[in-house]
């Protein structure tokens, strides 16, 4: 299962079943799961830890040091989760100590061809990196979004679960749980509607989480009183909670 070109340090820790191609490079500190296939010129280095079932596809750079220009060699951290797919060219950094010191990966995530996660980054589970799609530095991403091609986020905004970026969005805000965006700079362009049903929102969740966008971007409230005018909504639908403590706790505040 190790390719007899692949160079596999004497640190690295290897679990069962797991595949290594040609020139592929396995750095000291690096520990992978079981049933892991890397494929051939992929380079890994750590400290990370990578999880069970993860595939990683040819010319992925997983674990390098972060391109923050005050990193200085310290031994910070990539850890990644179970069953993500990691395609061609894609970049995974270590974090800094300006952070927790940690780039996190959740499971069952895609990262198609030319994406990048940046230092201490936390990307959550189910998630979609479409082609070419970046996160800066200290990016927060929630469970099930999706990131279209081209798009890109300022470093240290928040992106809540099941939320969807459209291609080309430039987000140099928070963006709301559910809400999707476009443009540059990003804004709000309607609710993640047709994900929600995906995943099995029922229809009157959905058209109160609709009522929620519309307090928020419609109605020329203030957040304050669009937060105030969902308290009926709030305390029946676990989602429009959701979006409330989301749009409660930003610091950069919400695409608008």
């Amino acid at each position: 299962m190790i390719h007899s070109t692949a160079i596999i340090e004497p640190g690295a820790k290897l679990g069962n079943n797991v595949s290594v191609g040609p020139y592929s490079y396995i750095g000291n500190d690096v520990v992978i799961g079981d049933d892991c296939i890397i494929e051939s010129h992929v380079v890994v280095k750590g400290p990370s830890i990578i999880g069970s079932g993860n595939h990683i596809f040819q010319f992925a750079s997983v674990g390098e040091a972060c391109q923050d220009k005050k990193y200085n060699n310290e031994p910070t951290t990539l850890i990644m989760g179970d069953n993500n797919v990691i395609r061609e060219c894609a970049t995974i950094h270590r974090g800094t100590i300006q952070d927790q010191g940690v780039t996190k990966i959740g499971s069952n995530n895609l990262f198609m061809a030319y994406t990048h996660v940046a230092h201490d980054a936390v990307i959550g589970d189910n998630v979609i990196f479409a082609n070419n799609a970046s996160v800066a530095g200290h990016v927060h991403v929630g469970d099930w979004v999706i990131l279209g091609g081209n798009s890109g986020v300022h470093q240290f905004c928040k992106i809540g679960d099941h939320a969807f970026i459209g291609m080309y969005s430039g987000v140099n805000k928070d963006v709301p749980p559910f809400v999707t965006t476009i443009g540059m700079p990003a804004g709000p362009a309607a609710i993640n509607k047709e994900g929600m049903k995906r995943r099995g929102f029922e229809s009157d969740e959905i058209m109160a989480v609709r009522r929620a966008y519309k307090a928020f971007y419609r109605k020329s409230l203030g957040v304050d009183e669009a937060i105030a005018s969902l308290s009926e909504d709030a305390a029946k639908f676990p989602a429009v909670q959701t979006m409330i403590d989301f749009v409660k706790a930003s610091e950069r505040g919400i695409v608008r």
